[in-house]
């Protein structure tokens, strides 16, 4: 992928100003920074139903809590504990389950049986028609008949059910059983229960719907929306989910790899809540080749928000990292691809982008620690990429680097005067990769329209300067509902709703722009609330080429536009020209699971498609022209066909 600078330009003349500013135009690519936050992952776009599925949640100690999971009956019926029996090394609490009631005698069980449920991440969504994987390991020095059922959060309504019968389960035993649910209930459970006295131990178990996205356990719908902006990469698994508050409680690749039920999962205390693991560092690998987009793993360099390792004693993290490209890119029969390739997946992923840390530039052993990390990546690796954490837009780096990272959350106004942010950074040295940026606090609500329009601003003052700038990612970009730990963020949803905010609707103004031919774009106008853009791009629907200028008017008044486009070697625009415009009557508009297309864009036919024309530019709105083009007539500018990643 790269961008082309050609010598034809657009004129957009204001009429209610007079001066004129010049834009070089350029290309932008709408990406995914997935990073486990606000439920984003685990309670997300991981399909696993069941929360705290290994009962790990509650520490290694025993006793322990085991919420989510509660207990159906009475203490004259079951007793409930956890204990350190697990078959599994890396995490040894199970749950105990004694059961005191008996299908006969005095203490006879109640219908339906006693023993426990878990109601998954705010309630389970099951469908009626779809199926869900049921895998759970149990013991029991007896027989065991356990029914395993999806119910309603109360238990009345039987979704779908299923009986566990064995004779001898004395050794822990894998056990899966299939539930076609025969009815949709959106706040569901999972309950396992029985009615035959004895003590029965559960360890792992995690329902999933069978119909994930591409297979690979993602949720369809959320993976679908993701998919429809065309990210180019995926940065993964997070920011300050990789540091962790403390390192001990920092993200370990290694313990996120092999069975998921050998995975001891870890308590997130930036964030605040656990996760199981299940998704792990193979998993976003995988999604990351699923959508085409490239990966780039964010790792921890022995710098957490509380505690640093000295460089002196920094080199197990550099062989945790050096070991984590082996596992991605290592021959199936290497000591950490052979890991891989017993996951699935015999042939290397393609990871050539790493960051070194996240947000640690200022931290006292930063430099030294990330020098260790680079000399040993580019002994093994030459070819990987490797980000460094200091922002290099205003001042050279002191370290070398192939791209440094810009981090930006601020008010809409500030946001939208970044327009000219890389204007005169210094196009010798690194790259710069404007990893997280969107509009944070009043402005923001939880994703007003105002937010999304500076951030279009921002975006297309990006698209401006590509040959410096060559990737930039929107952050956050999920947020369950029932737990938002970050506002705003571009995909809100809960267990069986979701919905884009405005950030979201511009990211998809910018998906055609990786790889586009850059325009010239000239503004006529002494308005600081205009900004505009202008690339041509040839649809992989079609095959047609487009030419697309986007327009934000940041103000409060209408503006009338005179559009005029030259030395494009047309003789006509073509009908098939559309409008798309996003906009709203009050700015703070924002979309909600009642309201979800309150700001959403609005297409329309362009029915006075030609090389000069007026556009009427609504109060704060983006504005997209697709003209249709005669592709034969556009002279292409001669290239460098080498490839290389843009914004």
């Amino acid at each position: 992928m790269g961008f082309w600078k050609a010598s034809c330009s657009v004129l957009l003349v204001c009429f209610f100003v007079g001066l004129c500013s010049m834009y070089q135009c350029s290309a932008a690519e709408a990406d995914a920074n997935k990073t486990e936050i606000n439920h984003a992952g685990a309670g997300g776009i991981w399909a696993e139903l069941v929360s705290n599925r290994g009962f790990e949640a509650g520490g290694q100690n025993t006793p322990s809590n085991i919420a989510p999971w509660s207990v159906i009956g009475d203490q004259s019926s079951l007793t409930v504990s956890t204990d350190r029996s697990s078959c599994f090394d890396r995490n040894k609490v199970a749950l105990r389950m004694h059961v005191l009631c008996d299908s006969e005698g005095n203490n006879i069980c109640p219908a339906g049986g006693v023993g426990i449920y878990n109601p998954g991440f705010w309630g389970m969504n099951i469908e009626q028609g779809k199926t869900y994987k049921v895998v759970i390991y149990v013991r029991s020095l007896g027989s065991i008949n356990v029914s395993v059922s999806l119910t309603s959060s109360d238990g009345s309504q039987i979704l779908a059910t299923a009986n566990i019968v064995d004779s001898d389960v004395s050794n822990w035993t894998k056990k899966e059983v299939l539930l076609e649910a025969k009815g949709t209930n959106h706040n569901s459970r999972l309950q396992l229960t029985a009615s035959r006295k004895g003590v029965i131990w559960f360890d792992q178990v995690s329902a999933m719907p069978l119909d994930t996205y591409k297979g690979h356990g993602f949720q369809k719908e959320l993976i679908e929306m993701l998919e429809d902006i065309k990210p180019q990469f995926i940065r993964f698994p997070g920011g300050c989910f990789v540091e962790g508050e403390w390192l001990r409680n920092a993200f370990r690749w290694k313990e996120s790899i092999g069975p998921w039920e050998e995975r001891p999962g870890h308590f997130g205390d930036v964030w605040m809540y656990w996760t199981d693991d299940g998704l792990g560092y193979f998993e976003f690998l995988q999604l990351s080749e699923d959508l085409g987009a490239r990966p780039i793993w964010v790792f921890n360099n022995g710098i957490s928000h509380r505690d640093e390792v000295d460089t002196t004693t920094v080199s197990p993290f550099v062989q945790e990292a050096i070991d984590g490209l082996e596992f991605a890119r290592g021959a199936s029969d290497s000591k950490w691809g052979s890991v891989r390739a017993a996951m699935g997946h015999p042939e290397p992923f393609d990871l050539k982008y790493v960051a070194v840390g996240n947000e640690d530039c200022r931290k006292k052993n930063y430099r030294g620690n990330y020098l260790e990390f680079y000399d040993a990546i580019k002994r093994a690796y030459p070819d990987i990429k490797i980000i460094s954490n200091c922002d290099g837009s205003s001042h050279s780096l002191d370290h070398p680097a192939d791209y440094y990272d810009f981090h930006i959350y601020t008010s809409a106004s500030h946001l939208f005067s970044m327009t000219h942010q890389f204007d005169h950074t210094s196009r010798s040295g690194p790259k710069a990769f404007v990893s997280e940026y969107a509009v944070t606090g009043k402005d923001a609500g939880t994703g007003s329209l105002l937010a999304a329009l500076a951030e279009a601003g921002f975006l297309i003052g990006l698209e401006k300067n590509s040959d410096i700038v060559e990737m930039a990612s929107y952050a956050p970009l999920f947020v369950n509902a029932n737990d938002r730990r970050w506002n705003p963020d571009a995909i809100v949803f809960n267990s069986s709703m979701h919905y884009g905010t405005p950030s979201y609707w511009v990211q998809k103004f910018f998906r055609e722009s990786s790889g586009a031919t850059l325009l010239d774009a000239k503004l006529q106008t002494n308005s600081s609330s205009l900004v505009a853009s202008a690339i041509t791009w040839t649809s992989s629907v079609d095959g047609e080429t487009y030419l697309k200028i986007k327009i934000v008017n940041f103000g409060n008044r209408q503006v009338s536009l005179k559009v005029s486009v030259d030395g494009l070697g047309l003789n006509s625009l073509l009908s098939g020209s559309t409008k798309t415009v996003l906009t709203s009557s009050n700015v703070m508009d924002e979309n909600s699971f009642t309201d979800p297309n309150k700001v959403v864009p609005d297409l329309s036919l362009l029915e006075n498609a030609d090389k000069d024309m007026n556009i009427i530019l609504s109060p704060y709105s983006l504005t997209s022209l697709d003209l249709l083009t005669e592709s034969n007539n556009i002279r292409m500018p001669q290239t460098n066909s080498s490839a290389r990643p843009s914004i």
